[in-house]
C-alpha cells in the first residue's frame, strides 16, 4: 500500500492492524519513498550501493552542488544551487537520467545543468549515497538491470494498492507499472480535481489514463 505521506500511512497501518491483526506485518505500507528505500537497502549491492547507503536531504543536495560549481569553476549567481537542484529533481521526477538530460538541452544553461546533473550523481555513487528522488529512480534501474529481481518483487507484491494517484509523478508510475506489470491486481484511488504536486512533477495523465493502462481493473 503506498501512501502520499507518513501521516496517511500510519493511520492505514493501524486500520488493517485492527482489521487483519494476524496479516499486517506481512504487507508494505508506507509512502513511495519509504517502502522503496527498504527495497532499495536489500538490492543495493546488485546497483553499486552498499546497503547502508546514506539518503541525502536537501542540505546535503545544496551543500554538495555548491562544491561541485566550485570544482566546475562556475558562478552560484549565474547558477545557484537550489535551481539547479529542482531541475535535477524534476528531471528524476520525469525519469530523465542525465545523458537523456544532455541529449535535449537545448541553450548553454541547460547543457551546463546537465554536466553538473552528471557530476553529481557520479558523486553520489561515489559516496556511496542517494538522493530523495533517486529512491524513485534506482528501483527502476534496478528491475531494468535484474528481470529474475522484478519478477521476485511483482510476486512479492501480487496486489498493490496507491492512495492519491492523482500526485504520482512518472517515475512512479513506471515503477508501479513494472510492480504491476505480471498480475495486473491494482488499485488506486484519486481525483484528478485535487491534484496540488504539479508544481514537484505530478502527472495528472497518470489518473486520466489509468482505465487504458489497466483495461482489465
Amino acid at each position: 500500500m503506498l501512501f502520499r505521506s507518513n501521516k496517511a500511512a500510519g493511520e492505514m497501518r493501524e486500520r488493517v492492524r485492527k482489521l487483519v491483526p494476524h496479516f499486517v506485518s506481512g504487507m508494505w505500507i508506507g509512502t513511495f519513498h519509504s517502502l522503496f528505500a527498504r527495497l532499495l537497502r536489500r538490492e543495493a549491492e546488485r546497483i553499486g550501493f552498499t546497503s547502508n547507503f546514506t539518503i541525502y536531504d536537501e542540505d546535503d543536495q545544496l551543500s554538495l552542488l555548491k562544491g561541485l560549481l566550485q570544482e566546475m569553476n562556475l558562478s552560484v549567481q549565474q547558477f545557484p544551487p537550489r535551481m539547479i537542484s529542482y531541475k535535477i529533481s524534476m528531471s528524476k521526477n520525469q525519469f530523465v537520467r542525465p545523458d537523456e538530460f544532455l541529449k535535449t538541452a537545448e541553450t548553454q544553461q541547460e547543457l551546463v545543468i546537465g554536466k553538473v546533473y552528471q557530476n553529481y550523481q557520479r558523486r553520489l555513487s561515489e559516496m556511496n549515497a542517494m538522493d530523495f528522488d533517486d529512491l524513485l529512480i534506482k528501483p527502476i534501474e534496478l528491475f531494468e538491470l535484474f528481470p529474475l529481481v522484478k519478477e521476485f518483487y511483482q510476486d512479492r507484491f501480487r496486489y498493490v494498492l496507491v492512495d492519491e494517484y492523482q500526485d504520482t509523478n512518472f517515475a512512479q508510475y513506471i515503477a508501479l507499472r513494472l510492480l504491476a506489470g505480471r498480475h495486473k491486481n491494482i488499485c488506486v484511488v484519486g481525483d484528478d480535481d485535487q491534484s496540488i504536486y504539479r508544481w514537484r512533477g505530478a502527472e495528472i495523465r497518470n489518473i486520466l489514463d489509468f482505465e487504458k493502462d489497466y483495461p482489465k481493473c
